[in-house]
């Protein structure tokens, strides 16, 4: 869909269940049926349903006839199809004819399956733009968030009214009906009136209880539940303050209960104590933005239920101006919005827990906003004890530098947290300002917390007191904030990279409304290489993180190295200049010590504060790697002497070095990844490629400049195949990097070629990668090729998991977790389990262990959760890379051995892994 515009003019009103009038005749003139002679009738007829322009009709026809020709076969409806076409269309030249709805009535289609049909018009990887691309995304996180909250909408509507729920609808009654409606309908326009970000789960859900408790107020008793109905039992009027001259009035009245104009506390409370959510943040969502709402539609001081179809004629401007969903279709069972049939089965075949009826605990999976919610208040939990003033601790640890840093800190608390809130409210909604200052506080809280552990940390290690340097050190506070409050937004869901990752969106609309990350580092005007250096101490100083808040901040990790740390003006080049200034043979890592294991010694402190060690002179590839305890005890600053006495010729980056280790095992999983799905048939091709990839990063950095990592990736496999001969298009290489995790397609879509010149990775292979590389991807096609690279040792993960479920070995069903904090349920950990066994606790009868030895024993395949019944599937059987459909998969399957000799083999090699595990962590801890 094409950027909202909230400010746009007033469209011409849609009937309520009407979807064939048109929304702006002047932009959407009625199509001339005799200028389409050329085309299908039927074609035609939808683009007349859809009162789309002449423009339209034509460019959706010839991009049908391009689809057409690219696709093997038409497995949909040619009708469906041209409902896609005329949609990326519509989108591309931003000529709003219809909205969404009209389009999906239309085709007779669902949202997922319709988005679904828009991305396979991409055949030759052509078809769909980036905006396009941009505008599936968007509709697709915005119809999520809405499935959700409906869901959780009816749910509360049982709770609270005094009505029958039939099917997917509910009540059937017409006051009924229209107290529900009108409800919904209000959350709609007020959620449209006060948020930019559509996609706000949480937000969007304490506007939802704010209308609830609206209409809680203006109804009827005989229509509400007890616990929130009038009398004097219920369990608000228990906690109500002293009876006002009002309340005495309701009390001699039984039809109805009118409403204070405030919020009425009590009533609020209750409703957040129901739906886990917090109610002060409820209340300032209520008096900052949905009291502002119901003032523009002077409601406020109203004590009457608002009129069905004044809701709706309002609602209908919006839905318009959007040209998206109209979510009131939630209400009606739609089909076209509710979730596909496919869903619900798929989650009905899951294989239930091997447990008798009697001992069986159904643990339901978590919903979206039960999840939302259960890690905000594990956050807000875990900062209980933290204050929004540094702890005595802390004082003492300011107090004993040689400058005392508390006044520069606070002054500098203040200065970020009025540029935070500022445009935390520009991104949601302008009236979300206090909203911003709550979590700026709890990100405040974080940091504090973080900092004090840091420092506990630093002093054990080096056994002083005085950080004056580091804690004077602007750098490191913003960056320590920054990672603070990147924690709180991505446990509130406002920093998520379910789009792919970082927002690219280059300058438009949605990019104003995203706090996806890198939106802090903007906002702090911080340098991402900066940000970087103080990731993995935070994660290690705060070990109450959830598993989900560590991956979150490892992706952010790897977008810096895959992008963002490489944008123009970055600290990154100044770095890798002085580094290859200082000598050829210097650079950033030493090859030869890419097969020794990532080592966590260096802290946020020895980044920061020491960014400059003794540079060791690199050995060659085949050289042995100098040890690295040979600079690890050397003076802050001070040049450590080579053999014979001489003195090193330029200082080496620490940070930089770390960087680069990093770098390199990011590089070489991704490409690992990327050829196990393309030349599992050419093994040999994957060092040879990581060779010409690893010297484009090592000496020709400069490519690196605002492009990204996988760019280059992609074009170091296509050159060494080409080379050798190996037949291997970009397109199947583009096909296949498409079904990567965490990839978006404008990397390969939007590639830079010269200054503000962008075009696909082919131009930038042609045009940019092979002319300046040209001269070594020959080398690889001579009799004597380059010596190749050694190969990156790849850890697990870079940040330990000490509450991550450990799976027992030799098998593949138990899995032991530790419990995180006494608070926390075991079925609150594993909801999917299908036995918990807390070690400590009571687990009840010796027969359930009983059953646990007969699960861990039995070769039952029925255990394994899988959807796919049939044969084991080819591992490229989705790819479908060229254009004569030739399919890549090498359709072998599994040998015979025995699911015992299997079994050995899995407990053989896990025993063995984790006994290398053990002895290298044993190493570590000694030398530290």
């Amino acid at each position: 869909m094409p950027p909202k515009k909230r400010n746009s003019g007033t469209q011409k009103e849609l009937k309520p269940g009407a979807e064939g009038g048109s929304p702006d005749k002047k932009e959407s003139p009625e199509l001339s049926v005799k200028k389409h002679k050329d085309k299908d009738a039927e074609f035609v007829t939808l683009c007349k349903n859809l009162h789309v322009t002449d423009l339209v009709c034509d460019r959706a026809w010839t991009l049908w006839k391009t689809v057409q020709e690219s696709m093997d076969e038409v497995t949909e409806g040619q009708k469906k199809l041209w409902g896609a076409c005329l949609f990326v269309t519509m989108t591309d030249l931003d000529v709003p004819c219809f909205t969404l709805t009209q389009v999906l009535k239309a085709v007779n289609m669902n949202v997922k399956q319709f988005l679904s049909l828009v991305r396979k018009l991409d055949v030759n990887l052509d078809t769909i733009s980036t905006k396009v691309n941009s505008a599936l995304t968007r509709v697709e996180k915005k119809y999520d968030v809405m499935l959700a909250l409906y869901q959780r909408f009816e749910k509360i509507c049982k709770k609270t009214f005094s009505l029958d729920i039939d099917g997917n609808s509910l009540s059937q009654s017409s006051r009924d009906r229209e107290i529900v409606r009108s409800c919904w309908t209000m959350f709609l326009l007020a959620k449209g009136n006060a948020l930019q970000m559509e996609d706000d789960l949480v937000i969007s859900f304490q506007l939802l209880l704010c209308a609830v408790e609206f209409f809680i107020k203006r109804c009827p008793p005989d229509l509400l539940q007890p616990l929130y109905s009038f009398p004097s039992e219920s369990a608000i009027s228990k906690v109500q303050s002293p009876p006002t001259r009002t309340s005495r009035r309701n009390q001699s009245k039984a039809k109805s209960r009118p409403p204070e104009p405030q919020v009425d506390l009590q009533l609020l409370e209750t409703l957040c104590k129901e739906n886990e959510c917090n109610t002060e943040e409820v209340k300032n969502v209520y008096q900052t933005s949905f009291l502002a709402f119901l003032d523009s539609l002077d409601l406020s001081r109203s004590t009457d239920l608002p009129q069905v179809n004044s809701l709706n004629q309002q609602y209908n401007e919006h839905y318009l101006k959007s040209r998206d969903i109209d979510d009131r279709l939630f209400l009606d069972g739609d089909e076209t919005i509710l979730p596909p049939k496919i869903e619900i089965t798929q989650v009905e075949r899951t294989p239930k827990k091997n447990l008798q009826e009697e001992d069986s605990v159904i643990i339901p999976p978590q919903t979206p906003i039960k999840a939302a919610m259960a890690s905000i208040q594990q956050l807000r939990g875990d900062l209980v004890s933290s204050g929004d003033q540094p702890s005595t601790t802390l004082a003492t640890y300011f107090k004993n530098c040689t400058i005392d840093p508390t006044q520069g800190m606070l002054k500098r608390l203040e200065m970020l947290g009025q540029t935070f809130s500022q445009r935390f409210s520009q991104a949601v909604g302008p009236r979300f300002i206090i909203i911003g200052k709550q979590r700026f506080t709890l990100g405040v809280r974080l940091y504090y917390k973080v900092m004090e552990e840091m420092l506990k940390s630093e002093e054990k290690r080096l056994s002083v007191q005085n950080f004056s340097k580091l804690l004077n050190d602007s750098t490191f506070h913003t960056s320590l904030l920054a990672c603070a409050l990147e924690v709180v937004m991505a446990t509130y869901g406002e920093s998520s990279f379910k789009a792919g990752g970082y927002n690219q969106a280059n300058g438009s609309e949605t990019a104003e409304t995203d706090l996806c990350f890198p939106w802090i580092l903007d906002v702090f005007s911080l340098a991402a290489f900066d940000f970087y250096k103080v990731i993995e101490s935070f994660i290690k100083a705060e070990p109450t993180l959830s598993k989900d808040i560590v991956k979150h901040l490892e992706t952010c990790e790897n977008l810096i190295m895959e992008k963002i740390a490489w944008r123009t003006g970055s600290v990154l080049f100044e770095l890798l200049k002085q580094e290859h200034e200082g000598g050829a043979a210097e650079q950033a890592e030493a090859p030869a010590s890419f097969n020794q294991p990532l080592q966590h010694n260096h802290t946020a402190a020895d980044l920061y504060l020491s960014p400059m060690h003794p540079g060791l002179r690199v050995l060659p590839p085949e050289s042995p790697a100098p040890p690295n305890s040979q600079h690890a005890s050397q003076p802050q600053n001070q040049p450590a002497l080579q053999p014979g006495g001489q003195t090193p010729r330029h200082l080496k980056s620490n940070s930089l070095s770390l960087f680069y280790k990093k770098l390199y095992r990011l590089a070489y999983t991704r490409l690992k990844l990327l050829c196990s799905y393309l030349l599992s048939f050419n093994p040999e091709l994957e060092p040879i490629i990581w060779t010409l990839f690893q010297h484009t990063l090592q000496h020709e950095y400069e490519l690196m400049k605002n492009r990204h990592l996988d760019q280059l990736m992609m074009s170091a496999m296509y050159a060494i195949c080409k080379v050798k001969s190996v037949d291997l298009r970009f397109k199947t290489i583009v096909t296949a990097y498409k079904n990567m995790p965490n990839t978006n397609q404008e990397t390969f879509k939007h590639v830079l070629i010269s200054d503000g010149h962008y075009d696909s990775i082919i131009v930038f292979y042609n045009q940019v990668f092979m002319q300046r590389l040209k001269t070594n991807i020959l080398q690889y096609a001579s009799p004597r090729p380059p010596t190749l690279s050694p190969i990156p040792q790849i850890p697990r993960s870079p940040y330990k998991f000490p509450n991550s479920p450990l799976r027992v070995p030799g098998s593949n069903n138990v899995y032991i977790s530790p419990l995180k904090s006494p608070r926390m349920s075991p079925g609150i950990m594993t909801p999917r389990s299908r036995m918990l066994v807390s070690i400590g606790e009571s687990f009840g009868l010796s027969n359930r262990f009983q059953k646990i030895n007969q699960m861990v024993n039995s070769s039952d395949r029925s255990f394994k959760r899988t959807l796919d019944l049939g044969p084991t599937p080819k591992p490229l059987k989705r790819l479908r890379f060229d254009v004569d459909g030739q399919d890549e998969a090498d359709g072998s399957k599994s040998g015979g051995d025995s699911t015992l000799i299997q079994k050995l083999a899995e407990m053989s090699s896990t025993r063995s892994r984790m006994q290398e595990q053990k002895m290298k962590e044993d190493a570590e801890s000694r030398r530290e």
